[in-house]
């Protein structure tokens, strides 16, 4: 049995399902696209996609990580 019929030629979505808006920088923290991106992603032509995806990894410096835990504590101490 193969899985060829269920084969896409479109742009795979970034999506990694951690689903969380930042709320200053108002992007997934997941895969970094906006609201708007992702409501929008299965409407968007194969350019516009690519051009999301191609800006994807420059957002990441956006988002600044959670210092929670004993990591958190060592610093403050």
């Amino acid at each position: 049995m193969s899985d060829d019929i269920w084969a896409r030629q479109e742009i795979q979505s970034p999506c990694i399902k951690v689903c969380v808006i930042h709320p200053t920088e108002r992007l997934c923290t997941g895969c970094l696209r906006s609201l708007e991106e992702i409501g929008n992603w299965s409407q968007m032509t194969a350019e516009d996609r690519n051009r999301v995806m191609g800006e994807l990894p420059a957002r990441s410096g956006r988002l600044k990580k959670r210092r929670g835990g004993r990591a958190a504590r060592v610093a403050d101490a």
